[in-house]
């Protein structure tokens, strides 16, 4: 492709123009400035203006001569980067469907030619013959001829692949893909170590060298070996793992992608931003190739996951620990519920507290029909999700319909290609809301619980103060019920006490204090004579009428002297309001306390108090009597 003078008033203009077609793709324009004393160098290109928006350079602008939007302006000064103007000229070259050319401009001397503001060129036919010249396939872009010879063939071939077109960021992804899967096994040997920064970075924008560079870096990685190199360029491998390139499976692609986050960026070869897209890029390509959603989580980011599962907890508390509430809580609340007092000095306690007034007000929270976890994190909504759309990414073949389910708070749906999410929306939270409820719970259980560092109370919280007194109330009531000494009593082990009872009896009394009628009416009457019950009966109303506390031998009884006379009298059948109003007592107080004094010989209340009526229960009249051996 040689220079064409097409005007010889113009000598400083001329003409680079497709052999085939005779279209123009250049035109260079060499003009003196008599003002500066120096000759300025510019030219129009014909690779589309889009070209402008893709690459913002200062040395790129409208066009200077030509007309339309096919059209862009170059300025040759000390900061145009050749490797930028070898792209566009490419770009240009394709354009019109050709395999690229050697480049042959003269270097005679230039007539000097004042600039004019209005100087125009003449008219001419785009279409000129095709001179009689040898094509010469074109070198890579921004290499001499002689550096074209040591260009690896591949290299070579995959550059040629590069198709130019509309410039969108679609074709920008196709041809990548092609690209790629060109050069997916290849391996270089050749280091490369310098500053490259290019927003979605493709083979395409590397010369070379950064190529070279770049495929032998890749080399070691595949090796394990991760070397440091232009962030840039480590997102040309992502980008590659993305759409398959250099892997055998989607789970091939996310081990490797792991592999890179462990070895690459926590080694502190990356950035911040960079672990986000890969984290947010995992689970997009774990969903899209429907990975089973236990292992698609570990891909994501923890801080997703984490809001994920706390509000699933916090939606059914009901269904969850103390714990796993506490900590649903600490997720949305931060540091400062972890911090408080009421947990550093409650511990366990403490968190459960916290659990009971989320529950409790889970429970009974209703404004205008929406419950506390819908007033404080909303509704699960739909929206369209574009998986991928921030990465270099092809898809040939458009997504089957699916649905997907990542968890209880996020699932997916794909229909005819289209995607969309529904999960709680950030947007949609109400930190005021929620943030009250957790600092009037806190002021409230740290003077509950008496642990210092206590908070002022705010007015604009009045709404939550009752749901965490209702809290408060109940651990006050567990606590009193906590401390009541619990007796469990087994009925079947009755008989086997009275016998015991018996037989201990026995062993403390002797012949002369039993009495030698009740001696005689033993020896004389069976124990189980049914048709005399008189003479079973008649022992004990001898004892009853006989008992007194003074025989009652070592067995504990803790009663006052008022409370000795109304048992006597119970036991003899007499009334007991005189005692009761002597010394002003009440009946249902009297029984508590006698009942308490005998509960732990008898195992059971032997007062009934119905009203005023005080009576002994009769089923223990007998063992009551024996056990403080009444005379007969």
């Amino acid at each position: 492709m040689r220079e064409q003078y097409k005007w010889a008033d113009f000598p400083g203009f001329s003409v680079l123009a497709d052999p085939n077609t005779g279209k123009w793709i250049a035109l260079l324009m060499r003009q003196w400035d008599y003002d500066t004393g120096t000759e300025i160098q510019r030219c129009d290109l014909k690779c589309g203006q889009p070209s402008l928006s893709e690459m913002s350079e200062p040395y790129l602008s409208q066009p200077f001569r030509m007309k339309g939007k096919k059209w862009i302006g170059v300025k040759f000064e000390n900061n145009t980067n050749p490797d930028v103007v070898f792209r566009l000229f490419d770009r240009a070259v394709y354009a019109e469907e050709s395999q690229g050319y050697t480049i042959v401009l003269e270097h005679a001397p230039v007539k000097q030619t004042v600039i004019e503001p209005d100087m125009t060129l003449p008219a001419v036919d785009t279409q000129i013959p095709v001179p009689e010249t040898t094509q010469i396939p074109a070198p890579a872009s921004g290499i001499s001829a002689a550096e074209d010879l040591k260009i690896p063939d591949r290299i070579y071939k995959m550059l040629s692949l590069y198709r130019y077109g509309s410039n969108s960021f679609l074709q920008k992804c196709s041809n990548f893909y092609r690209q790629g899967k060109f050069m997916e096994d290849y391996e270089d040997d050749v280091r490369w170590a310098g500053a490259f920064r290019h927003y979605f970075p493709v083979y395409h924008d590397l010369n070379i060298k950064q190529l070279r560079g770049y495929f032998s870096w890749r080399t070691h990685v595949r090796k394990g070996e991760f070397l440091p190199i232009a962030i840039s360029m480590a997102y040309i491998y992502l980008y590659e793992l993305l759409n398959g390139i250099g892997a055998d499976s989607p789970e091939d692609a996310l081990e490797k992608m792991k592999a890179f986050e462990t070895n690459f960026l926590n080694a502190g070869l990356g950035d911040s931003n960079m672990q986000k897209n890969l984290r947010r890029w995992m689970l997009e390509y774990a969903v899209i190739h429907n990975i089973p959603a236990d292992e698609a989580r570990q891909y994501a980011d923890p801080e997703v996951i984490a809001k994920d599962d706390a509000l699933a907890v916090l939606k059914n508390p009901e269904e969850s620990s103390d714990e796993e509430i506490f900590c649903a809580l600490c997720t949305f609340a931060g540091k400062k519920l972890e911090q408080s007092s009421a947990i550093k000095k409650g511990g366990p306690r403490g968190k459960h507290l916290f659990a009971a007034v989320w529950k409790y007000a889970a429970g009974t929270y209703s404004i205008y029909g929406k419950d506390i976890f819908t007033a404080c994190f909303g509704v699960q909504k739909s929206f369209v999700w574009r998986p991928l759309s921030d990465a270099v990414y092809w898809e040939e073949h458009r997504h089957a319909d699916t649905d997907y389910v990542l968890d209880a708070s996020r699932t997916y749906r794909c229909r005819s290609g289209m995607w969309r999410e529904k999960r709680y929306n950030d947007t949609n939270f109400d930190p005021k809301k929620f943030g009250a409820l957790m600092h009037e719970a806190d002021r409230q259980l740290r003077q509950y619980m008496k642990t210092g560092h206590y908070l002022r109370k705010n007015a604009g919280e009045a709404w939550a103060a009752p749901y965490v007194e209702a809290v408060i109330q109940a651990d006050r009531q567990a606590q009193i019920e906590a401390a009541r000494p619990k007796i469990t009593i087994n009925l079947s082990n009755l008989d086997q006490i009275r016998q015991d009872a018996l037989i201990t009896r026995d062993s403390l009394l002797t012949e002369e204090e039993m009495g030698e009628t009740v001696v005689n009416d033993r020896e004389k009457q069976p124990v189980n004579v049914p048709d005399k019950p008189e003479a079973q009966e008649a022992p004990l109303r001898q004892a009853e009428e006989n008992f007194d506390f003074a025989d009652a031998g070592n067995v504990p009884v803790s009663l006052d002297e008022p409370h000795r006379q109304i048992l006597m009298a119970l036991i003899h059948g007499r009334p007991i309001d005189t005692y009761i109003k002597a010394d002003h007592l009440m009946p249902s107080i009297v029984a508590d306390t006698i009942n308490e004094a005998f509960f732990d010989e008898i195992g059971d209340n032997i007062l009934e108090c119905d009203g005023d009526a005080v009576t002994v229960v009769e089923d223990y009249r007998e063992d009551f009597l024996k056990m403080f051996g009444g005379k007969a």
